[in-house]
């Protein structure tokens, strides 16, 4: 029988996933999803604000902070492996605002939290440079305040928010390990040559790349591009609206039910999550 971690119990594995080697760390939009993955075998999940959103019929970055932390909460608690937040850019301009979003989020038993530097709601543009490196400082504040052990992730989103440089993307980096921040975050970046330039400015600390769509790159490859955590944010979220969308649309538009043809069956998934059941 499956020994149920503590909070502090998964933090603390969540620390050390980042030190050797690489991990996939996949990106669940509720509890279903959530414990599929874990009795897959993977040591670590991420939440996604984009897969939230669309399951509650809402744009990418719409949701209220209050909505936010309820979904957190409950997927901490719905599995036994360490959950890294997905926190926008902490759910408010304000830098003290944020840091006390960032209080409440430590409160829901994530494990670790991703802050970007860019407003939230999805607009191209990025927080100026310094006010940028002063947001992840006082992150790493708020979280040191509460006396937890919770990673803190720092993003830096040029290039998936209209300002793909990657040399303003390391300096960036650098500027943000010098802030405190455990773990970087680039996404948007795919090439060989970009992936080397944020791990060589990140100087030691482990650094995510986003997989949302096929890059080329197995894990493999990745981890010996000096990668320590691989995630794929809202793509298997997307993944599943793609094939909801698809059959209903035929449903809808062709009367035919060839869609539902092999697909899992109610008995699989029940045996399933009574095997995730504790």
């Amino acid at each position: 029988m499956t020994t149920v971690r503590t909070t502090s119990q998964k933090r603390e594995a969540f620390f050390q996933l980042h030190q050797t080697g690489c991990f996939t760390i996949p990106n669940p939009w509720n509890i279903g999803t959530a414990k599929c993955l874990e009795q897959m075998g993977f040591a670590a999940l991420a939440s996604t604000s984009s897969g939230h959103a669309y399951a509650n019929g809402m744009p990418d970055g719409t949701q209220s902070l209050d909505m936010v932390l309820a979904h957190l909460a409950e997927l901490a608690a719905a599995v036994n492996v360490p959950l890294n937040a997905d926190f926008e850019n902490g759910y408010a301009d304000d830098i003290g605002q944020m840091q006390q979003n960032i209080i409440k989020c430590v409160a829901t038993g994530i494990a670790g939290l991703s802050i970007e530097d860019t407003p939230q709601g999805g607009a191209d543009g990025l927080y100026e440079f310094t006010e940028a490196v002063s947001r992840i400082s006082a992150a790493r504040a708020a979280i040191d305040q509460t006396g937890e052990r919770v990673l803190l992730t720092a993003r830096t989103e040029g290039f998936i928010r209209g300002a793909p440089d990657l040399e303003q993307t390391t300096r960036r980096i650098a500027a943000f390990v010098e802030a405190g921040a455990d773990c970087i975050y680039a996404p948007g970046i795919k090439t060989r040559e970009q992936i080397s330039a944020v791990v060589a400015a990140a100087n030691d600390r482990p650094v995510n790349v986003l997989c949302g769509s096929a890059i080329g790159l197995t894990v493999a490859e990745l981890e010996q591009l000096g990668v320590r955590r691989i995630s794929v944010g809202g793509a298997l979220a997307r993944v599943a609206m793609d094939g909801f969308l698809r059959v209903a649309q035929q449903i809808a538009q062709e009367g035919r039910f060839d869609g539902l043809g092999g697909i899992i069956g109610g008995a699989e998934l029940d045996r399933l999550f009574s095997a995730t059941s504790r």
